[in-house]
């Protein structure tokens, strides 16, 4: 097993000066409604408006001999779009692939950088087997959105920042789709901080990380459609996330599509932020126990901010 704290702290050495250092925000709205000192963890203002350009960077800039094909990268949104800022930010090439029902904002955000995008399948893990297969056929480096230590070394950042941001910290809510974040951030944390809670979120359409540690093995589930689409989908087989959630990962808490919704207006209204469904994840797993955290450190992990506006209408109407 790998020293995802040492991989963490390389990581933050390569990125430090191609990212930012997102703010952590105490919120007096919600402090004094939960009664939880909470603070916001604003990845939604990172470059390219999501968290994952940390990994992007790291995996981009640990090439020793960079591959002349190029780099090949399959995402619903924002990894692709990581990819796509990095490989345009070191001048290499590379293709993206999506989903055929990928957002179409997120399809804008990738196209901001890179005009090298294909479509493929319906489901992440379908795109992201497509993406791995081309890549061997033509000799091109192929980047996981989680399964892929430097992608996941990248993200960890997050838990290095944060401690440099908050002494104390009792409690983190972090959004899980593939992983990546919650491995990265999960295995940096408990180096350091043992005693801080790690707890993985998850929409309920789309429990597959958390059900498969439940289950001891990597498992697929069909998928239903989620508001949190940056976190739905499957796992690859073997993926090396699964040890770091069922390691690392203190517990799972599952939340509604209307618990989603509810806590994105909840941080719309309160602070005027933007965020997208998987963002909202993370708040609405804090909303659903706040109580068992009261006078407690908690920190929520708002992940990204690329909500497609037809999203955002559908969620405002009847507000």
């Amino acid at each position: 097993m790998f020293d995802i704290k040492a991989e963490v702290v390389d990581a933050e050495n390569r990125i430090r000066h191609h990212i930012r250092e997102t703010p952590l925000d105490f919120s007096v709205p919600l402090s004094n409604l939960t009664q939880v000192n909470l603070f916001l963890k604003c990845e939604n203002l990172q470059y390219t408006g999501s968290f994952k350009v940390r990994g992007a960077l790291n995996a981009l800039l640990s090439i020793n001999n960079r591959q002349q094909k190029g780099i090949v990268a399959a995402s619903t949104g924002n990894h692709g779009a990581a990819i796509a800022y990095g490989l345009n930010k070191l001048n290499l090439p590379g293709i993206i692939f999506l989903p055929e029902n990928a957002a179409a904002t997120k399809k804008e955000n990738i196209g901001y950088y890179t005009q090298s995008l294909k479509l493929y399948g319906r489901d992440c893990v379908e795109t992201e087997l497509h993406a791995l297969e081309y890549a061997k056929e033509q000799g091109m480096m192929y980047i996981s959105p989680y399964n892929h230590l430097q992608v996941i070394a990248g993200q960890g950042t997050i838990g290095l920042e944060l401690k440099r941001q908050l002494d104390s910290i009792d409690v983190i809510f972090v959004p899980v789709g593939g992983g990546g974040l919650i491995g990265g951030v999960s295995g940096y944390i408990k180096a350091v901080s043992p005693k801080t809670k790690i707890v993985g979120c998850l929409p309920e359409h789309s429990p597959v990380m958390s059900e498969s540690v439940k289950a001891g093995k990597i498992i697929s589930l069909e998928t239903l459609p989620t508001l949190s689409d940056a976190t739905a989908g499957g796992l690859e087989p073997n993926s090396m996330t699964f040890d770091l959630c069922r390691d690392y990962v203190d517990e799972f808490i599952l939340v509604s599509e209307n618990e989603i919704k509810a806590a994105l207006l909840t941080v719309l209204n309160m602070h005027h932020l933007l965020v997208e469904g998987a963002a909202a994840v993370a708040l609405a797993a804090f909303l659903k126990c706040a109580p068992l955290y009261q006078n407690k450190n908690a920190v929520v992990l708002l992940s990204g901010a690329n909500i497609s506006l037809e999203t955002l209408k559908k969620v405002l109407t009847n507000y």
